[in-house]
């Protein structure tokens, strides 16, 4: 329950300093900083989804490896009986 407080309080907070009309008229530092801050996030979103990619194709390799082992581990068990 305090946690929804703080938050509602944060959120008040943000709405009164980006407003063009209030005392601290924040608005188009927020947008200055969106600005800048776009293409140094889109970088680190994209290095991480590469990443990710790299990660998920070693694992599918590895399941690969995997199911194969069991298959052969599977043939020789039906061989020796």
């Amino acid at each position: 329950m305090i946690s929804i407080i703080i938050g509602l309080i944060f959120i008040a907070f943000t709405v009164f300093s980006v407003l063009p009309m209030g005392p601290l008229a924040w608005g188009q530092d927020v947008i200055s900083f969106l600005k800048g801050c776009a293409p140094v996030l889109a970088a680190f979103i994209g290095l991480i989804c590469c990443f990710i990619g790299a990660a998920d194709i070693q694992d599918k390799k590895e399941a690969k490896k995997e199911a194969k082992a069991a298959e052969e581990n599977e043939k020789e068990e039906n061989q020796s009986k």
